[in-house]
């Protein structure tokens, strides 16, 4: 899919605490923790003094640190030294200058004066664990997980996900940004970068510098009361490196408060906060490197890419692969099939190596278009094999193929009246499987209507001067858009849904849209196809969709929670404008209420049983 990203996250424990007892706090550099003590120096009745001092217990050097705390009696802070102090109760404090950088065994202390009544609130840290570093038991979480009492995840003959053998729905959406975005060449930091972070709606410039407050904890707790209880969550191999430069928060564009340390750090948080709220995750690659993301279509990717020649567009990635075979002047973040098998092997350890029990399953490698039905085949089963050396309790996710490869090569997808989204394309299974446990598999197809892309079976019949063409070259012929959905059935059931009469378990691993298209969206986009009459067609196409849907009982993952993506908005709206609001970009301003009855509505059609 065709989108732009930036992003973050944050996981945090609330320990109670009393005068002089210690948190575990963690630093935000690696995966080192700190120890925190809050101590009330003075008390007069109407105000009081604070020193919190903030020490490095560990082996490990960290650069900065935040603490958050909330007063339940009212109390307001009136001055701070030594620290940054964002927010209005609740409150986060930050390091400050050089007082970030804490070597093993050194501590800083920062104080600050209120009114109101003394009291010892609860602390959190944007990194925050109070048993260094692993994630306790709750609801959704083990203290104690090893294989023998690890959740098992399967497919059942009704092909349905199970979970201990309890059907499980799915209410899927992707939360995207640790695989990287494009960052503006006009960026002052990072120009044309790719940094890891997730997107939490809480930009550093938001509300005067002051950020909106906004965390990863709000966002599940808002998007679990609305029913989502998987997370698709897309990386690159490069988030796994905690080295990773485009992974450090020297980069980052979330407010201080929510930052994470690095990348690595904030998958693992994440991960071990998901599972604390009882929400599950599907874990994504989602390309060979952070620099070309959706481009790649293969694990050695090459240039040119489908962008090279799209015109008013600056986020083209020529000059990047993951292949070795290519010219001067392009760097190479090679991968290949052994550096994949063993990211997916260090995937399927993280149940055990981060003691949580939401690890789903494991989604290989996302739209590989760029392969034939045989070589695709062939990689996926290897993927299989190595992720059940690992882990026998977590579901394989396997994206289809496209309608053909980057060398020209013609890929069968049935009737060619319907083109197949990258991904979407499963024709060839029907007579040469996948030999993968069909109670381990999870067939997950991507499919999107004209928001992510305009292709022939959306434009209007009744002109054959456009009979063909797609994306670029229909709107330069000033084609018209008709969706219609007896014709898009009859492609969506060849390329994939009549796996669901075999009784494999198929659940979309994306779809989604701008309702408005092409109203909104990118300039770009909304120049080129500004000579349209209406602005519903992605709405009617994902209406119709999930019509289809419903009907054969076949679940799906969202794109996305998050509305930073340029072609397909969220599931949260945003207060970001191409024209008229560039500023806002990253601030989240509440919740795209038609797209939720839609979901609510497929929701409603596939219920536990």
């Amino acid at each position: 899919m065709r989108k732009q990203q930036v992003f973050k996250n944050v996981s945090c424990k609330r320990n109670k605490l009393s005068l002089g007892i210690s948190l575990a706090l963690a630093a935000l550099s690696g995966s080192a923790y700190a120890e925190c003590t809050y101590e009330v120096q003075s008390n007069w009745g109407s105000g009081f003094v604070v020193n919190v001092t903030v020490k490095n217990d560990t082996s490990s050097a960290v650069s900065a640190w935040n603490v958050g705390w909330k007063y339940s009696q009212g109390a307001k802070i009136t001055n701070i030294w030594n620290a940054v102090l964002s927010g209005d109760n609740p409150y986060t404090a930050s390091s400050s200058g050089g007082n970030g950088n804490l070597q093993p065994g050194s501590s800083t202390t920062f104080g600050f004066q209120g009114t109101g009544t003394s009291e010892v609130p609860t602390l959190t840290g944007s990194l925050c664990d109070d048993n260094g570093g692993s994630s306790g038991g709750s609801s959704g979480g083990s203290d104690d997980n090893d294989e023998g009492n690890q959740v098992v995840f399967r497919v059942n003959d009704d092909g349905r996900i199970t979970k201990d053998d309890v059907v499980k729905p799915v209410h899927c959406g992707s939360w995207f940004g640790l695989e990287g975005r494009h960052e503006q060449p006009t960026d002052s930091v990072n120009p044309g970068g790719a940094p890891m972070e997730l997107y939490m709606g809480n930009t550093f410039w938001a509300n005067n510098s002051q950020g909106t407050g906004r965390t990863i904890q709000q966002t599940m707790d808002e998007i679990k009361e609305k029913g989502i209880n998987l997370i698709r969550l897309p990386i690159a191999p490069q988030t796994l490196d905690p080295n990773d430069p485009q992974g450090q928060p020297r980069v980052f564009k979330n407010h201080p408060s929510v930052r994470a340390t690095s990348a690595r750090q904030a998958l693992e948080d994440f991960i071990k906060l998901a599972d604390k709220n009882d929400i599950d995750i599907l874990l994504d690659i989602h390309s060979c490197s952070n620099y070309l993301g959706w481009r790649a279509g293969r694990l050695d990717a090459t240039p040119p890419y489908a962008d090279a020649k799209r015109e008013n567009y600056i986020y083209k990635r020529e000059n990047y692969a993951c292949g070795t075979d290519v010219g001067p002047g392009v760097t190479v973040h090679e991968y290949n099939e052994q550096k994949w098998l063993n990211n997916l092997r260090q995937l399927a350890r993280f149940a055990d190596d981060l003691k949580v029990n939401n690890i789903l399953g494991i989604d290989i490698f996302n739209e590989p278009w760029d392969y034939t039905w045989t070589e695709w085949k062939t990689l996926a089963e290897h993927a299989y094999e190595a992720i059940n050396e690992e882990n026998k309790n977590v579901l394989v996710w396997v994206e289809g193929i496209g309608g053909g490869t980057s060398d020209g090569e013609d890929v069968p997808y049935g009737d060619e009246a319907t083109n197949p989204n990258w991904g979407e394309n499963f024709f060839s299974m029907a007579t040469d499987p996948l030999n993968i446990p069909k109670d381990r598999l999870v067939i997950s197809p991507h499919a999107y209507g004209p928001s992510v892309s305009v292709q022939k079976q959306f434009l209007d019949p009744e002109q054959p001067e456009c009979a063909g063409l797609s994306e670029e070259d229909a709107a330069k012929a000033k084609c018209n858009i008709v969706i219609n959905p007896v014709l898009l059935r009859k492609g969506w059931e060849e390329h994939f849904g009549y796996l669901k009469d075999k009784g494999y378990a198929i659940v979309i691993g994306e779809f989604g849209g701008h309702f408005d298209w092409p109203k909104s969206g990118a300039v770009r986009i909304q120049d080129m196809w500004g000579y349209l009459p209406r602005s519903d067609y992605d709405k009617k196409w994902q209406n119709a969709f999930v019509d289809y849907m419903s009907d054969k009982k076949i679940e799906g993952c969202y794109w996305s929670i998050n509305p930073e993506s340029d072609d397909t908005g969220g599931l949260y709206s945003h207060a970001y404008d191409a024209r008229t609001n560039t500023s806002g970009w990253g601030e989240w301003t509440g919740f795209e209420t038609e797209k939720w009855e839609m979901l609510q509505r497929l929701w409603d059609s596939n219920p536990a049983k």
